[in-house]
């Protein structure tokens, strides 16, 4: 499969989760080599030093490593959905997600390595983005309106990481506009899709055709 883009990526990794999601949307097929991060193989190194995930290295040598970039790169070539019709990867919606509402998720999701304060705390900290949303949500099915597009994509995969953290307790928390937006992702085919199970890939072996269906039956609005 040398012909195909190289996907390094880590399966429950929301910046590689948001990449994949472009990459199916788009049309596009991939050689996936799903990776441990606690356990890097080599060629991850030698593509891409700072060995974070996604990295995407296309066929004619380009290395791609950053998800916001790679998504970018997706639908560019290839937009049926029209993800980014009338919206930008920069954001300020993804730029305050990617920093600010990303540090406190950070800390309330594992807080026993911040003692300094509460899971709590850091729960509530991170709360004023999600007001945000609740505040844009309630008034349009989607950030973009009547339809999803790139920057509903770009803050989903976060969003559930926050809701997973205590999930009674987001069940009743006062955001019922995000959690019908969160469900709409988690429910639907392309969220399956990206998130099936692959091995580990071995250094020196074929990585695993992504998506397998070439129809790509998952490309499709939730």
């Amino acid at each position: 499969m040398t012909e195909l883009p190289i996907l390094y990526s880590f399966r429950r990794c929301p910046y590689a989760m948001r990449a994949r999601m472009a990459l199916v949307a788009s049309g596009a097929v991939v050689e996936l080599r799903e990776v441990l991060l606690k356990d890097k193989p080599p060629e991850l190194l030698s593509t891409s030093p700072k060995a974070t995930v996604p990295v995407l290295l296309t066929p004619d040598g380009c290395v791609i490593e950053e998800s916001l970039d790679v998504m970018q790169w997706a639908l560019e070539r290839h937009d049926p959905l029209s993800w980014l019709e009338g919206c930008s990867l920069e954001s300020d919606w993804i730029r305050e997600c990617d920093s600010d509402f990303k540090h406190w998720l950070d800390r309330y999701k594992y807080a026993e390595r911040y003692p300094e304060h509460t899971a709590e705390d850091y729960r509530q900290n991170a709360e004023s983005f999600i007001q945000k949303l609740e505040d844009r949500l309630s008034v349009s099915d989607w950030m973009g309106g009547e339809a999803a597009h790139a920057v509903d994509v770009a803050l989903f995969p976060f969003i559930r990481q926050f809701a997973g953290v205590d999930p009674s307790w987001w069940q009743s928390a006062p955001y019922p506009s995000v959690r019908r937006w969160l469900e709409n992702w988690l429910n639907s085919p392309l969220f399956s899709a990206i998130m099936a199970k692959y091995p580990r890939w071995e250094s020196g072996r074929p990585g695993e055709r992504f998506p397998p269906d070439p129809d790509h039956s998952a490309c499709t609005q939730p």
